[in-house]
């Protein structure tokens, strides 16, 4: 029997209110720490994105595709009020996810 995943979008930034990336994942927490170490070459590493400050979770991957895709075409703004409303502070939530 297969077993079942969650699949996460995430957003990750370099400081509050900065430069915003966002992506997909079966492994937040793996995933994040790829970030954090430089391990993942491209946007992330050349600016500098480590902190974890949005996440949705998903059931099925096709779901979280779309709403990444989604999300990338949202006006920064609205990108801004998202994160404000999950994480009003913009805390790095890495830490919460080894919880």
């Amino acid at each position: 029997m297969p077993r079942e995943l969650t699949y996460f979008v995430y957003i990750l930034c370099d400081k509050p209110y900065g430069t915003l990336y966002i992506g997909v994942t079966s492994n937040l927490p793996k995933r994040t720490y790829e970030h954090r170490m430089g391990d993942v070459e491209g946007f992330t590493k050349k600016y500098g994105l480590k902190m974890l400050v949005y996440y949705e979770s998903y059931s099925y991957v096709y779901d979280a595709i779309a709403r990444e895709k989604q999300l990338k075409h949202w006006q920064r703004d609205w990108k801004i009020d998202l994160i404000h409303g999950f994480n009003r502070d913009w805390k790095d939530l890495y830490e919460e996810l080894n919880n």
